[in-house]
């Protein structure tokens, strides 16, 4: 009887054990912007933006100085974070020729293995034949702003209201059958995608800040060619009706397609707003430089004024999870899917290699592992985030990824986890941005356009942060420009990128 109770003791031990091992599994919470430019957040330092929400996760945990994309555009950047691989190996190179293969490796089918619950609610981009998740209930395409169409398991529905409560909404929803977990949900926001369209609660607040002009504003793209020939220029390109909503009259502003899908109550406050601003801006009969610098303005404030809501929203997830008592074993990431321009070099869009669009804003709260207020200042790519969040689950990491797990640098920010960063943007269409690919260290960036101009690109970061001047045919810089070449190859060898390697091997000099 005694020897009955022993074992019955031990394998009472033995499950509480097991199950405390089981809830120390971290949860997962990422949260993906579109579009969402780092200048824009106040952890980065902005001016302008109110973000306390996103800055809440920075100061409870770590603010990512230097983390990039491997193809700065919405899709691939998605394959990227699934996958933990670069664009020519997940499949997923471009928006417009690529179709996401779910088959593949994914960490989330690792985690599903490992017991997880997962989930992507909102905008994904890659389709709709999911696999690795449980529960999904995504937008269609791009999604819209207002009564947005999803697709989940039960087919295809409309809902009536904001795209970012909406999203919000769900998530939540969600979280709160598997709070028990572990569990890792995505979810994925349209903010602050074009065209710039605020939930009518928050027309106003940036309305009358008086942005300062970027000193890059008019660029004349000297050295420069693939930069001269983009068409992203907020002066020729960013249209005032479907960018700007400078419609003359509501006839004009409801045959556009994001406004049609309107109800009544919607339209009506999207009239009252914008149809005052396009009077005063027509008796204002403003041209050249100082229309580009009117619409530069406009720009900010939708842009902002569409962050607001996302944000918002942001702060009641954090807030559901702290209630809940999840806070303390919850790993929690905002990202957006690629950095934007904010009027630098006069654009607004991504695609290039240079700082804005290649650098990506993302901030991590996980109280286990992470100090309040850490600054991680070493080099990562979101490559890495996949096999960093399976490291933290205590996954196994396969042989497949190209991605290495930043796990100890979030307890060490001093550490260097990569000396050096790989791009490769293959797009070939959408606003004439020359494909190209290249290498950054900690000081200098070397890239090499292809197809519509086949040129090199080096600059250096510390005399010429901004990126105006291309210093590859400069005599003083033939040193740099032949170790950075051998850097270039060395990573393309390393990611395997073959299309690369052909075009790397051709002489242009």
């Amino acid at each position: 009887m005694k020897i009955s109770r022993f074992w019955s003791a031990v394998a009472l031990l033995l499950l509480s054990i097991t199950t405390v091992k089981g809830q120390q599994k971290p949860n997962i919470v990422i949260i993906i912007s579109d579009d969402h430019a780092y200048q824009s957040i106040g952890a980065y330092g902005s001016k302008y933006g109110k973000t306390p929400n996103i800055d809440r996760i920075a100061n409870e945990g770590a603010v990512f100085e230097n983390m990039y994309v491997n193809n700065s555009i919405c899709g691939p950047a998605r394959a990227t974070l699934l996958t933990g691989k670069y664009s020519h190996k997940n499949g997923f190179k471009d928006n417009e020729t690529s179709n996401f293969d779910f088959n593949q490796n994914l960490f989330v089918k690792d985690l599903q293995k490992s017991g997880y619950n997962t989930a992507w609610i909102g905008k994904i981009h890659l389709g709709h034949q999911l696999q690795g998740f449980d529960y999904y209930d995504i937008l269609v395409g791009q999604g819209h702003y207002f009564n947005p169409d999803f697709i989940s398991k039960e087919g295809r529905k409309r809902e009536e209201g904001y795209v970012s409560d909406l999203v919000t909404s769900k998530a939540l929803n969600w979280m709160d059958q598997v709070k028990n977990g572990p569990f890792c949900i995505v979810i994925g926001h349209k903010a602050t995608h074009r065209t710039w369209m605020p939930d009518p609660q928050d027309f106003g607040k940036y309305d009358k800040v008086n942005f300062e002009t970027p000193e890059t504003l008019f660029d004349d793209y000297a050295t420069r060619t693939a930069a001269a020939s983009q068409e992203m220029t907020i002066a020729k390109h960013m249209d005032m009706g479907y960018d700007l909503k400078m419609f003359p009259n509501k006839e004009a502003m409801f045959v556009d397609g994001n406004f049609t899908r309107m109800n009544a109550e919607q339209k009506k406050a999207y009239m009252d707003y914008y149809l005052p601003i396009y009077e005063e801006l027509e008796k204002s009969k403003l041209k050249g430089a100082d229309l580009t610098k009117w619409k530069y303005q406009r720009y900010m404030t939708d842009y902002r004024n569409t962050a607001e809501s996302m944000d918002r929203n942001i702060g009641e997830v954090l807030d559901y999870i702290d209630k809940s008592g999840l806070k303390d074993n919850t790993i929690v990431i905002y990202l957006s899917d690629q950095g934007f321009y904010m009027g630098e070099h006069g654009w607004y869009d991504k695609r290039f290699m240079y700082e804005e669009s290649f650098r990506t804003p993302m901030v991590m709260r996980y109280p286990k592992l992470i100090k309040p207020n850490t600054h991680i200042n070493s080099q990562a790519i979101n490559v890495d985030i996949a096999p960093t969040l399976l490291d933290l689950a205590g996954v196994e990491l396969r042989d497949d990824f190209q991605g290495k797990s930043f796990k100890s640098i979030l307890s060490h920010p001093s550490k260097t986890h990569r000396e050096n960063i790989y791009y490769h943007y293959f797009e070939n269409g959408e606003h004439a941005v020359s494909p190209h690919f290249g290498v950054k260290d900690k000081r200098y960036k070397l890239i090499r356009f292809y197809k519509r101009h086949n040129a090199w690109e080096l600059f250096d970061l510390e005399k010429d942060p901004k990126e105006l001047k291309n210093v590859y045919n400069d005599k003083a810089y033939r040193k740099i420009v032949a170790k950075m070449k051998k850097k270039l190859l060395q990573e393309i060898n390393t990611f395997d990128d073959k299309e690369a390697l052909a075009i790397y091997e051709q002489s242009i000099d």
